[in-house]
């Protein structure tokens, strides 16, 4: 079977995109090779924040380890640019855990705004999950930190227009379909969670910081964030920690234990983690398509490459992107793994063209299975087409070298079987009265031992027609130097000479007949393998995608409940519009594949 896949586990952190002196971004080559290591589909957390707010040590909680993203115990921000580090994940098989820890945003030895949108742009764009680290509480000078969300849509472009009506989508609906979820994590945290003297859970705290109240414009300058809060991010989680230490033993972080913190910090840490594990999606591009650690690392450098080059990154651009390369490499790959197990299965030759054909309907559905698993919007089947043209030339080449091994061997049966009849014919034995039967009986003697060695062979006949054919020549020979024979008796035993020699000929038709049929049948069930596999494939897209545009549409309605009673009914009325829109794209999604 094809491989589910391998995870690049690694023992430390290492950088996936670091600052060049002129205050831009690339991409870090030994991060890029562990991703392309990773063909199972990644989850992606990435935590963003101001500097010295405790960013890394949440993200070596997620690890399961005491040490591994740097820790400070000064002013001085450790982590520079994005750094990575790659677990198996805890609770979903085959599938990896990618950790992100940025670089402190707002780092006063810095100062450089528009890096830190970079930053938080690139945390959000490699995402499936995006974690907020803050300190105290969550009020309007915590959410002014964060504006950094309001520059998104300056940052991101969609580039996507309805197919139908050309008319272009709402760019925070379309953002909000493919942003993470987003986790906002409040440290050191000491009021209470009550709201009117009843007490709240962290997610309603957070849902009322977000809430703008009767007659507050979110276009207003100062609102801003909490409208873009709620625009892109459709799933929102809160959690509160209490200060886990005291800052003399919150120095030496990397070096406590549990048992060192307070007990409810701890348990609050547990309750985070679990979330994660168990709710953070596997990253994914627009139509729900899960993304492997290599297609992460494609999608990183595309975006740099974007910014680097003064470009706001597109979506529609890295998706177009992400599949002409990955597409590419999903066919050379497929066929490269035909080539090997074909190699390591056939031993040429085979003792037929069935024997042949066996083995390739097993490894060619499995080539097929790694190109489904690895490639993506593969429009109009135009890279499973280009695949399906390889594996047919490979396939062909095999059986060329299957007959050619079959020819050989058949050919030094015949050596052997026919040698002493050979040797006859070289010394004039038969040319003689009676030699001519004598010489009849000798081959069919030969042809009766070459069929017993050679069985039904592959290109038995072949072989066997080409040197009865060359034989001819010399039985007519013997005949005409056979003087014991009349006239009659000639012209009886040329005629049965030909009759046996298009006897022999018609033997090898049906040989190539059946060889040819073969090949007609597998191409047929080839047609069909890829066939069914794109057609579960497209399902599980098309499910994907629906899952997607209904997590977008629950937020939506959520989102307008929550619009309603603050009474802002202009803005309730472009959202409903968003979710018309996204009823009818769901509607369409109901209808069936067109499979070419």
């Amino acid at each position: 079977m094809a491989s589910e896949g391998t995870c690049a586990e690694m023992s430390t952190p290492i950088c996936l995109i670091n600052n060049t002196k002129d205050g831009g971004l690339v991409v870090c080559e030994e991060a890029m090779k562990i991703l392309d290591q990773i063909t199972q589909p990644v989850v992606v957390v990435a935590v963003v924040g101001l500097y010295r707010t405790g960013k890394s040590y949440l993200m070596n909680r997620l690890a399961r380890k005491q040490r591994g993203f740097a820790l400070g115990s000064t002013i001085e921000s450790k982590t520079k640019g994005i750094w990575m580090w790659c677990v198996p994940h805890p609770q979903k098989k085959d599938h990896t855990l990618v950790l992100l820890d940025t670089e402190g945003l707002g780092d006063v030895d810095k100062g450089d705004e528009k890096h830190d949108v970079w930053i938080f742009c690139m945390a959000v764009l490699l995402s499936s999950t995006l974690v907020y680290n803050s300190l105290g509480t969550i009020d309007n000078t915590a959410l002014e930190k964060l504006h950094y969300v309001t520059k998104l849509t300056e940052h991101i472009k969609v580039s996507s227009c309805h197919k139908d009506n050309q008319e272009t989508y709402n760019t925070s609906t379309e953002l909000m379909r493919v942003f993470p979820s987003f986790v906002w994590t409040v440290r050191d945290f000491t009021l209470d969670l009550e709201l009117d003297g009843k007490p709240i859970t962290a997610d309603e705290y957070l849902e009322n910081a977000l809430r703008l109240k009767s007659g507050e414009n979110p276009n207003d300058e100062k609102y801003k964030t909490r409208s873009s809060l709620r625009n892109f991010f459709a799933v929102r989680k809160c959690f509160v920690f209490e200060r886990p230490a005291t800052s003399k033993m919150m120095k030496k972080m990397e070096t406590l234990t549990d048992d060192d913190l307070e007990e409810d910090f701890v348990k609050e840490a547990k309750e985070f983690c679990s979330y994660v594990y168990s709710s953070a999606a596997p990253k994914t591009m627009r139509g729900g398509m899960m993304l492997t650690g290599r297609m992460l690392a494609t999608l990183a450098q595309t975006y740099v490459e974007a910014i680097s080059s003064g470009q706001v990154p597109s979506l529609d651009n890295a998706v177009e992107s992400l599949s002409r390369i990955q597409n590419s490499r999903a066919v050379t790959e497929a066929v490269d793994f035909y080539r090997s197990e074909m190699i390591k299965k056939v031993k040429f030759p085979t003792e037929t063209q069935q024997e042949l054909s066996d083995i390739h309907s097993v490894v060619e559905k499995e080539a097929i299975s790694v190109f489904i698993r690895d490639s993506f919007n593969d429009l109009d089947q135009k890279y499973q087409k280009e695949l399906q043209t390889q594996l047919e030339h490979e396939y062909g080449k095999l059986v060329e070298q299957n007959m050619e091994e079959s020819r050989k061997l058949s050919k030094n049966v015949i050596s052997q079987v026919f040698g002493p009849l050979e040797e006859k014919v070289k010394e004039g034995s038969y040319l003689r009265p009676g030699g001519y039967s004598e010489f009849c009986n000798a081959l069919e003697t030969a042809v009766q031992q070459y069929k017993r060695e050679n069985g039904k062979r592959l290109m038995s006949e072949e072989v066997l027609t080409t040197y009865l054919l060359e034989k001819s020549e010399v039985g007519c020979s013997i005949l005409a130097a056979d003087t014991s024979l009349s006239e009659s008796e000639q012209k009886l035993n040329e005629e049965k000479l030909q009759r046996d020699v298009l006897e022999q000929k018609n033997k090898y038709l049906e040989e190539q007949k059946k060889i040819q049929d073969q090949m007609v049948l597998d191409l047929k069930k080839s047609h069909e393998e890829h066939k069914e596999q794109l057609k579960k494939k497209l399902e599980e897209e098309r499910a994907r995608n629906k899952d997607e545009i209904q997590r977008t549409l629950d937020a939506q309605y959520k989102e307008e409940m929550r619009r309603k009673h603050e009474g802002l009914q202009d803005r309730n009325n472009e959202m409903q519009r968003q979710i018309d829109r996204l009823l009818i794209e769901r509607q369409k999604n109901n209808g069936s594949c067109v499979i070419n």
